[in-house]
């Protein structure tokens, strides 16, 4: 039963902020200072990254008639723009995807550690503030996915990048962040963020599934299987709340709560890890 608990609260956590700008994985790995899962290391690392599938599968709910492009007016063929917009997503996908696949164990042993969540949750924090500060008076040349172009859709795949590398990053952020500076509006970057994470999120479940085999047991199944089913029903209430919220407000609060926590990280584990 604790387990199951466990499990649900890692579900909420991953739903919540998976879309918020405010790194899912950064969270997590705090969170599970506090609150460990039972279960091997190797199977925790696969967790991590495969429990983002339940999220992803709000994101194919929600924008469906917009991602789906093998229908037209109600009859079955190929839609242009839907399949030029999957062409712009691939080719943001490429610097994340290649890196990923070559360096993700050296990445995991590297920058998976309290110290650079924080300093990412810190530094990208300050960016949100400047980003929108700057942005303020100006009017987003770029204000629809059809309006992205190649070299565009190129430049957020070497920010979704950086999220690759550094947890506490936060993907959605990076990329959020990537868009605006080269004047994409907050609407069509939060989408292009989500859409974006459709071949990123299975592309890595699927590389840590290969790693790990399939050797699961049946509670790390059921595990696996509850933390997906709750970050789906989370992420549909997030995602609503998200594009609700930055057609009203730019992404300066979350800038602050990116800096606060972060410090907050800092001078936790700087203090519990010295008395140790």
């Amino acid at each position: 039963m604790i387990e199951i608990l466990k499990t649900i609260l890692f579900g909420i956590v991953e739903g919540i902020t998976e879309w918020l700008p405010i790194s899912s994985t950064g969270h997590m790995i705090l969170l599970n200072e506090f609150v460990k899962l039972d279960v091997p290391e190797d199977f925790w690392e696969l967790f991590l990254v495969v429990i983002q599938l339940g999220a992803i599968l709000a994101v194919v709910l929600i924008y469906w008639d917009k991602i789906f492009p093998f229908r037209v007016r109600g009859h079955w063929g190929i839609d242009g723009q839907k399949m030029n917009m999957w062409g712009k997503i691939l080719v943001a996908s490429i610097p994340a995807g290649v890196i990923g696949i070559l360096f993700d164990d050296v990445f995991n042993a590297m920058f998976y550690n309290y110290q650079t969540v924080a300093i990412m949750l810190i530094l990208f924090g300050i960016l949100f503030i400047v980003i929108e500060s700057r942005n303020q008076n100006s009017v987003p040349r770029v204000r629809s996915i059809s309006k992205i172009s190649y070299l565009t859709a190129l430049i957020i795949g070497v920010f979704q990048l950086i999220a690759a590398v550094f947890p506490g990053t936060s993907r959605s952020g990076a990329t959020i962040i990537g868009a605006l500076l080269i004047g994409v509006s907050r609407t069509t970057a939060a989408e292009f963020t989500f859409f974006l994470a459709i071949p990123a999120m299975f592309g890595g479940s699927a590389i840590k599934i290969l790693k790990f085999g399939l050797n699961f047991t049946a509670s790390q199944v059921g595990i696996l299987l509850l933390g997906m089913i709750v970050a789906f029903l989370v992420s549909i209430f997030a995602i609503k709340f998200l594009m609700s919220y930055i057609k009203k407000h730019d992404f300066k609060l979350f800038g602050w709560y990116r800096i606060v926590l972060g410090i907050l990280v800092l001078v936790y584990f700087g203090l519990t890890k010295s008395s140790i």
